[in-house]
């Protein structure tokens, strides 16, 4: 047989010869699970009210489909666009990462997508990145601390749900998580002054920071309690970096002011602040005891392990998030205050005179 009188067949016939799998719709999940396609959509975005052994069902129904859905159709049918904004002020920062990992997790699990900006603490900034957030048409905005007015937070709030950290606010369509940064930096100063510690100093935040502020009232609050020194050489302004706890500490040192333990007002500052020390030949805890602020992870792998005033960053990004579903569930909810914890480790020790 010539080439030419060959039968060939043609591209097209041989991939409708290949199976094609088909994909999962709302319907097939809704039908498999024994429930509506309305219960499957609310479920998907967090707003469903119903029990979680239903909810289990649904997603384990999903996961077995794998069904994925569209977000350009769900955004059409409720009018949502399945994200949310999220301010934060610096997107490499190990404390702000924390929390927008724990809000990227929360919104994962109802196939939202989380939109990061950076406000880096200015305010006209802020307000440039909200606009931006906004015309994007995101459900709703989280706000991780920042120097935006109340009132402006309030005024958003009118027209999309808004979840803040870092404040006590309270507002209709609005949700605010703080955290107890005064009783955080008393139970610091508590756990020196029972290891027999009586002068402490203290690195502090900047003094435009609303924590800042609280944590140095809540230091000199327990230090006037317990009968301590109060002493305005003590206390040193910074910025709530390594480099600034370092040149804060190599301060104090070239100060020559007398003190047995140091209280730094977030665990970045008591990283440099540490380096500091060893470099004057200071050892942490023999020669000083050191506690830091947040107990961020890599605090428990510091040499030595660093005692900290404990707020879990993360589960402040996981509420957060539940909090967004909420708003967007209509649940209106009083503002939340997360209480604070000190997690002891080998950085601080009895002072022996």
């Amino acid at each position: 047989m010539s080439i030419s009188s060959k039968r060939v067949m043609p591209h097209s016939a041989s991939l409708r010869s290949t199976p094609v799998k088909t994909r999962a719709t709302l319907t097939m999940v809704a039908e498999r699970a024994g429930v509506s396609p309305s219960t499957v959509s609310r479920i998907l975005n967090g707003t469903a009210q119903v029990s979680e052994e239903k909810q289990a069902l649904v997603k384990a129904v999903i996961e077995e489909l794998d069904f994925r859905p569209d977000p350009a159709a769900r955004s059409l049918a409720g009018g949502r666009t399945m994200s949310i904004g999220v301010l934060t002020q610096f997107i490499d920062s190990p404390y702000y990462g924390e929390a927008l990992r724990g809000i990227e997790d929360e919104l994962h699990k109802a196939h939202y997508v989380p939109l990061f900006v950076s406000g880096h603490w200015n305010e006209a900034e802020e307000k440039n990145r909200l606009f931006l957030l906004q015309e994007r048409k995101v459900d709703g905005i989280i706000v991780l601390t920042g120097k935006l007015a109340d009132a402006t937070l309030v005024d958003m709030a009118a027209n999309i749900p808004v979840v803040v950290t870092g404040r006590r606010l309270s507002a209709p369509n609005l949700f605010s998580i703080d955290f107890d940064n005064a009783e955080g930096a008393s139970l610091a100063v508590r756990h020196l002054h029972a290891l027999g510690h009586r002068r402490v100093a203290f690195i502090s935040g900047p003094m435009d920071h609303p924590d800042a502020m609280q944590r140095l009232e809540g230091y000199r609050s327990e230090l006037r309690h317990r009968s301590m020194d109060v002493d305005d050489a003590l206390v040193i302004t910074s910025d709530y970096q390594e480099t600034g706890g370092f040149r804060s500490m190599n301060a104090l040192l070239e100060k020559q002011v007398q003190f047995t333990a140091v209280l730094a007002a977030n665990d970045q500052m008591a990283y440099g602040a540490r380096l500091a020390l060893h470099r004057a030949g200071l050892r942490v805890p023999e020669d000083v005891s050191l506690i830091g602020f947040d107990d961020l992870p890599h605090s428990a792998f510091t040499l030595p392990p660093l005692t900290s005033v404990r707020q879990s960053v993360y589960e402040i990004g996981t509420s957060a998030a539940k909090a967004m579903f909420d708003l967007l569930n209509k649940t209106e909810s009083p503002p939340r205050l997360v209480e604070a914890e000190l997690v002891i480790r080998e950085s601080t020790r009895i002072y022996r005179r």
